[in-house]
């Protein structure tokens, strides 16, 4: 009957999300009472277990996002951001501009949203996209596209990676050893195949392209922001080296700590210097001191505001998240489905990792958040990592992996995509649909590449 009930108020946070349109987190925390009380683990160790939970996990990552979504908010203020799209422009031949753009989408750009991430990069997309052919829309869209959500859930500080390792007690360090080469090795095999794709006749720009009012008008401001950058150099945001700064320092921090103490050669400073909280810190100082110097007082404070506002939704559901786990772990639950991650003796390791990934993948088709995905995924299968012979950094890959899969038309990214891009909705589920499809399939082998061998 417990298995019943979790699989219940499993399909409540769906039907609420998509049917009632009810906010994810009233949705979560509805189904964890009746999830606790449905179990019989009664009034008082539900709520119990609702706050433990809630507080577990914001000691985990609470700081972390918030500083993460604090250094997207500054760096997109100063016009960071433009300066390293612009030098990757300069850099970056035309026939290989796809690949750089998901490449830098997938290691540099993680700290900001994925919605500011769309509206500032798909100008570029569309501008540079005449210079590859007939075909270039479609490629410098999936390029994008894929270059984002495998940052997104691979790559610290992406704010999926950040809660999937908080909610599975994942060391950010370990996280990003593996999460570096996987999110954009997926991006760049994912380009490979969707280049090869649209060499079929796939694409129909007659069908598949629809430029819309949005996108016009996103295309006549950056015609215009770019003059005034042309008359007013002064003002095109700060250099390459200072913008890549709060993002490149923290990793180097967090990369720096783990590699000592994989090497074991650490020592309680450098402890402090690799810890996650500490670099994330170090990366905010940084920004903030160049936003005040670049923007102003004033200009920075609302961006530090519009960083709270964004940190206090995202905070919101990934506690609850956890506090679906807690209760998850109170019904007993977690020994059932660890029985069921071992029912197969023979091959653990991936029997454990498919499920984790069917899971989140599951969730996100019928979810259409990809966060709020792998959050529930998380808080379902936290309780679980103590029992199953996997890695948790291997679930936890596992569960970004799927929580990938195939975005579309229930999501709101999706629609921002299609008319930021200027594609019909056919040409979306063509490009964004089927890319993170295919990043999804593809990084599951080397997810689990990771759960055999570490």
């Amino acid at each position: 009957m417990i298995a019943l009930h979790t699989a219940i108020a499993i399909v409540m946070v769906v039907v609420l999300i998509i049917k009632v349109k009810v906010d994810p987190v009233i949705s979560l925390v509805i189904a964890c009472f009746y999830l606790g009380l449905a179990s019989g683990v009664g009034f008082e160790e539900t709520v119990k277990a609702i706050t433990s939970g809630f507080g577990e996990i914001m000691a985990k990552v609470g700081l972390l996002i918030g500083f993460g979504v604090l250094i997207g908010s500054l760096l997109y203020a100063t016009g960071a951001f433009r300066t390293m799209v612009r030098a990757l422009l300069t850099a970056v031949a035309a026939k290989r501009l796809p690949y750089a753009m998901a490449v830098a989408m997938s290691t540099v750009f993680p700290s900001i949203y994925v919605d500011v991430q769309v509206v500032l990069a798909a100008p570029v997309a569309r501008s540079t996209a005449p210079h590859l052919g007939g075909r270039g829309l479609p490629l410098m869209a999936g390029a994008l596209g894929t270059g984002i959500f495998t940052g997104y859930v691979f790559v610290i500080p992406g704010l999926a990676a950040i809660s999937i390792a908080g909610l599975l007690g994942i060391p950010l360090g370990t996280w990003l050893l593996f999460g570096i080469i996987i999110g954009p090795a997926t991006a760049l095999v994912t380009v490979t195949l969707l280049r090869l794709l649209l060499r079929t006749g796939y694409w129909k720009p007659e069908r598949d392209e629809e430029p819309d009012q949005a996108m016009l008008e996103q295309e006549a401001q950056a015609a215009v922001d770019t003059d005034a950058q042309s008359s007013a150099p002064e003002e095109r945001g700060p250099s390459l080296l200072l913008s890549m700064a709060p993002i490149v320092v923290p990793l180097l921090m967090i990369a720096f700590g783990a590699f000592a103490e994989l090497f074991e050669f650490t020592n309680p400073f450098i402890d402090f210097l690799g810890n996650a909280n500490v670099a994330l810190f170090v990366g905010l100082l940084m920004a903030y001191v160049m936003a005040r110097r670049i923007v102003g007082g004033d200009r920075t404070g609302e961006a530090m505001s519009e960083g709270f506002h964004t940190t206090g939704e995202i905070l919101l559901i990934t506690g609850v998240g956890g506090s679906l786990g807690a209760v998850i772990e109170a019904t007993g639950l977690d020994q059932m489905l660890a029985d069921l991650f071992s029912a197969d003796a023979g091959a653990p390791v991936v029997v454990s990792i498919l499920l984790a990934w069917f899971i989140a993948a599951v969730l996100h088709l019928a979810i259409g958040s990809v966060s709020v995905a792998a959050i529930t995924a998380g808080g379902i299968l936290a309780p679980v990592l103590g029992s199953i012979h996997v890695a948790p950094v291997a679930m936890g890959l596992a569960i970004a992996s799927g929580a990938l899969f195939a975005l579309q038309v229930n999501s709101n990214f999706f629609w921002m995509f299609k008319a930021l891009l200027g594609l019909s909705t056919q040409g979306a589920l063509k490009t964004l649909t089927m890319v993170t499809t295919i990043a999804s399939v593809v990084s599951l082998p080397m997810v689990l590449a990771v759960g055999l061998l570490a």
